[in-house]
Parts: structure tokens; sequence; C-alpha cells
């Protein structure tokens, strides 16, 4: 399950992030993800509930996922269009030869977070 592992990344960055800001608690995350990299979102959730329980900074957390699905250009004629993870073929001209412009993508766009009060 390599969900754990990018979950764990992902976690050890907006803990980073909220600690500098000073932040008392993460409230909610909110990723980026392709579906070219394979990661299922029941998984990531599934991986963050787990990792939330060992940290209290999360505790209550939310996480919010965007799927990306892929999105290619045909390198022979031009043609761009999206297509699942299994059926990489121009619909145009019946291609193979293919650059992923889009599905591959996995960042956080944005935490949100409880700061003291001062």
């Amino acid at each position: 399950m390599h969900e754990l592992g990018i979950m764990t990344g992902v976690m050890e960055s907006v803990e980073t992030a909220a600690r500098d800001a000073g932040a008392t608690r993460v409230l909610e995350v909110r990723l980026t993800v392709g579906e070219m990299t394979e990661a299922i979102p029941d998984a990531l959730e599934f991986a963050f509930e787990a990792l939330s329980e060992q940290n209290e900074l999360f505790d209550g957390a939310k996480l919010l996922i965007t799927m990306v699905k892929p999105h290619s250009c045909c390198l022979a004629c031009g043609a761009e269009f999206d297509h699942d993870r299994f059926h990489m073929f121009c619909p145009q001209c019946d291609s193979f030869a293919l650059e992923l412009l889009a599905g591959r993508e996995l960042h956080i766009d944005s935490i949100e977070v409880d700061l003291p009060d001062d």
C-alpha cells in the first residue's frame, strides 16, 4: 500500500508548515492527486486517519482530495484528450505515442490551521 508512504510524506510536510506558522492544530488538508499515480482515494483517507491518531496536531483534521483524470497529447497528430489509466490510444489516429499532460500530479493545495490567540 504505497498510499501510507505518500500520506506519511504529506503529513510530514503539513506538520512542518503548521509548526513553522505557530499553529496549534491542523483543521484541513487539501490534496490534488492524479489518477496515474495509482493512489486510491479511500486508501489515502484511511492512511490519513491512521496517522492522525498518532499525532495530536491532526486531531479532528479533514482530508479533501481532488482527483485529476489523465489528459494527454498525441505526438502523432497533436490531438489532446482525456482518458483513463488503461486506454491510452489517441481517439483521432489510434496512436499510442502520447505525452501525458495531466494526471500524474500529487501536491498539497492548502492547509487550514488554528493559530493561538495573541
